[in-house]
């Protein structure tokens, strides 16, 4: 037996004769041992660090390591609570979480990855701030990672004959990979967890636009000043790709697009009211049929799209292949992790429960803001604000309707500072791999905090005086 081999079995045998919190009626999260929530802890600390160590080892065993780190939790909960518990809870979180999210991700991935924007324009100032503007209004609608990939190319393209354009890329992230996002479900994977959670699909637009529009609004200025700034200073280039006249190919992903926000609206509005039920989970019939929907659209979108515009546009199954591997192991590991939220006070995260209320026992909707913010600049956003979503007591009707804040709070932190660095949200390596094959000199991954901390946090500061008080 190898020494990671005796490992793993000497963590699973801890965790085992750490408690008795399984019983016949589940997972009961006061019992459980804080322990149980290092596989999670672990999984995003990989992800996290992996890639910045070995990119190309890490896209070769990525898979491994998530199964290593599920394992960690299943192993344990088969002695504990035997195969009935343990496979009711996991066709539970694989059937009403993962795969409804995996589904709509993977079609917006399609269908976004099939627009091509052919062409040229000079990046002056203004071609610059149109492109972010229009960017940032797309993230809500084919989500953060659609838009990004749909512009950022152009982008690069328009600015290639700059001596100065890295800054370009980096404001691009800010507000095309990250902040546009945050106004429907659609923009960015946490909001639609939240969605699939019961949060409403415009809630997050009537409730975050304030907060959107204000920190987008200042992002913008900044940009528009030192890319004026800059422009100004560096003169005339020959540009190696001349303006062109823009061209769009693959538009019928547009129409496309419409089906899955449609699909997305008809589920959170048609209740039919009809149950299937898999080994005792229930699944509801809206629900399914959105997923359904979702999967017809990808097919549609793989058949009427031409082949020549995916290989144009560089289209390839490496990221969402990504993202389906590790949020299998994120969804698992999360299992215990979500018992334990849900026991509050009584449950091993008491003294994050303490960190994010008031003396009174009210939500701190600052605390939420940062807490959730800091982690989703290191750790993926995602599940940080499944955490804190349950953390704020789980209940999607009481956080909108009574405690408006804490969910802005949450959603807004989790969105936002996602942009603090490269790892925080999964557009933004992706957007950084395209520009440096591109041959724009990126900042490293500190060099890049740099950035956001000058820009982003003192906004974020100032989002938190205007709006968190």
């Amino acid at each position: 037996m190898s020494h990671y081999q005796k490992l793993f079995f000497s963590f699973c045998t801890v965790l085992v004769s750490s408690n008795s919190a399984f019983a016949s009626d589940g997972i009961n999260g006061a019992n459980l041992n804080p322990i149980w929530a290092l596989p999670f802890l672990g999984l995003l600390v990989s992800i996290a660090i992996f890639p910045l160590l070995n990119h190309h080892a890490w896209e070769q065993h990525q898979g491994k390591v998530a199964i290593f780190w599920s394992l960690l939790v299943l192993v344990p909960l088969l002695v504990i609570a035997g195969s009935s518990e343990t496979l009711s809870a996991l066709i539970h979180t694989v059937f009403l979480d993962y795969i409804p999210f995996i589904v709509m991700l993977l079609a917006l991935f399609t269908t976004a990855g099939g627009i091509v924007v052919r062409g040229n324009l000079h990046g002056s100032p203004f071609t610059n701030v149109a492109i972010l503007i229009i960017g940032s209004l797309l993230a809500s609608l084919i989500g953060t990672t659609g838009a990004s990939m749909i512009l950022i190319r152009p982008l690069i393209r328009a600015n290639d004959n700059r001596k100065h354009n890295v800054h370009v890329v980096v404001f691009f992230i800010f507000l095309v990979s990250n902040i546009g996002g945050s106004l429907t479900p659609l923009g960015d994977p946490p909001l639609f967890l939240g969605f699939l959670k019961g949060v409403s699909f415009f809630w997050t637009t009537l409730n975050l636009y304030r907060e959107t529009l204000f920190v987008g609004v200042i992002v913008l200025a900044a940009f528009i000043a030192l890319d004026t700034y800059l422009h100004a200073k560096e003169g005339v280039e020959l540009d190696p790709t001349p303006d062109s006249k823009l061209r769009i190919s693959g538009s019928i992903n547009f129409i496309l697009i419409g089906c899955i926000i449609a699909a997305v609206l008809m589920s959170a509005s048609w209740k039919p009211g009809v149950l299937l039920t898999l080994v005792g989970i229930p699944l509801e019939g809206q629900d399914v049929a959105r997923d359904g929907i979702m999967i017809l659209v990808t097919l549609a979108s793989l058949q009427l799209t031409k082949s020549s515009d995916r290989r144009d546009n560089e289209f390839s199954w490496g990221p969402i292949l990504e993202v389906a591997k590790l949020f299998s192991g994120i969804f698992i590991t999360m299992i215990p992790v979500i018992a334990m939220l849900k026991a509050g006070s009584q449950g091993a995260f008491a003294p994050l429960v303490a960190l994010v209320s008031h003396a009174d026992g009210a939500s701190n909707p600052q605390a939420y803001f940062w807490l959730t913010g800091i982690l989703s600049s290191f750790l993926d956003n995602a599940p940080t604000y499944l955490v804190f979503f349950e953390l704020a007591g789980g209940d999607a009707h009481h956080l909108m309707d009574q405690d408006t804040l804490t969910l802005i709070g949450i959603s807004a932190g989790a969105v936002f500072m996602g942009a603090n660095t490269y790892i925080g949200n999964a557009p933004n390596f992706m957007v950084y791999a395209i520009a440096k094959d591109r041959g724009v000199k990126m900042p490293s991954f500190f060099g890049y905090m740099l950035w956001s901390g000058s820009i982003l946090i003192p906004t974020y500061l100032l989002t938190t005086l205007v709006f968190f008080r």
